[in-house]
């Protein structure tokens, strides 16, 4: 079978490799699509694992099926998260399925750019999820990135009547704007310094895009809000400046949720008194678990996100170093997905 191997962001084979066997309880996918992710995009996060056939935004459809496979069968179109947890261990039960030993451990054979990819039995059983009856292959690709917004939105626990902030518009900022005003946010404002995204924001429902290349951030904030200053401020980029932005626009009683990690190496300096007085909190969000890809899987079917609104650009897989040239391009584009072809 034909994979995109991933040597560094500058260097992207298509190579041939064995088409995974099938073992007990697993199961084979042929691809039909596969969404390349934003943090695919950081050389220093990539460069962790390469090199490797990355995707995990993976979308496919059954064609084997193991013995003791349970609830899955040949045909059956499915979504398949790369990480699964063993809801057991305390991090589990405390909710924190991303910081789980066997959800980091787990991982899908060979990763999601390649013709096919084989379902390990405790990702079939735990975190794969058939796609509803007229749900379209590229809508069920946009399930794990929706619901890495799913998990970061509770966690900041956006709610009815709050003010939103979402810096950064690439694909998941706009996804996060989205899931705020889904979620009942009164006001929903989105930074960047992207023309396009600024216009796409405002196209799908937010009350204010606010270009930080030509305004103060803060200052459109409080001009924005009568001084009130924003409830949630959602901080799409892993850069120092855009966090210390972020904390500058949060109001008395706030949240500020770091969306995307800086690099390893890199030091923020807070001032704890302000935080302290005005009860700011500091949070972080790292990708989802199974109860976050069901509920985004459920909002993709209610219509709330579609890919017709959301994808821009499709590539097939013999041209995935191009995919991901234009994922990494912050101009007129958003979600950019690799597309295979073939009969399941």
């Amino acid at each position: 079978m034909k994979v995109a191997k991933i040597y560094s962001l500058e260097d992207i084979r298509i190579e041939d490799m064995p088409t995974p066997e099938v073992g007990p309880g697993e199961a084979l996918i042929r691809m039909k699509v596969c969404g390349l992710c934003t943090s695919d995009m950081i050389p220093w996060y990539v460069a962790r694992k390469v090199p490797a056939v990355l995707g995990h935004e993976p979308v496919g459809v059954v064609v084997k099926v193991g013995r003791d496979a349970v609830g899955f069968q040949k045909g059956d179109p499915v979504f398949v998260h790369h990480h699964a947890p063993c809801f057991t261990c305390r991090l589990c039960r405390r909710g924190f399925f991303s910081l789980c030993k066997v959800w980091k451990a787990s991982h899908l054979v060979p990763g999601g750019l390649a013709e096919f990819v084989k379902i390990p039995a405790h990702n079939l059983k735990y975190d794969t999820l058939k796609l509803p009856e007229g749900m379209s292959f590229e809508d069920g690709s946009l399930i794990e990135p929706l619901a890495c917004s799913v998990k970061a939105l509770k966690r900041a626990r956006v709610r009815s009547g709050d003010i939103v902030l979402v810096i950064g518009l690439g694909i998941m900022g706009q996804l996060n704007a989205l899931l705020a005003r889904h979620y009942g946010a009164r006001m929903v404002f989105g930074a960047d310094l992207v023309p396009y995204r600024l216009e796409k924001v405002l196209s799908l429902g937010a009350d204010a895009a606010v270009d930080v290349s030509k305004e103060d951030l803060a200052e459109r904030v409080r001009g924005l809000t009568d001084g009130l200053m924003a409830d949630v401020v959602i901080v799409g980029p892993g850069s120092l400046e855009a966090m210390r932005s972020g904390l500058s626009c949060a109001g008395r009683g706030g949240t500020v949720m770091f969306f995307t990690p800086s690099g390893p190496e890199e030091r923020l300096e807070i001032n704890p008194h302000d935080l302290y007085f005005n009860e700011v909190t500091l949070m972080t969000s790292y990708s989802c678990g199974p109860y976050d890809t069901r509920e985004a899987m459920e909002l993709i079917g209610q219509g709330i996100v579609s890919a017709e609104r959301l994808v821009t650009h499709r590539f097939p897989l013999e041209e995935t170093a191009e995919g991901f040239k234009k994922a990494k391009e912050a101009g007129a584009s958003l979600k950019t997905l690799i597309v295979m072809d073939g009969e399941g």
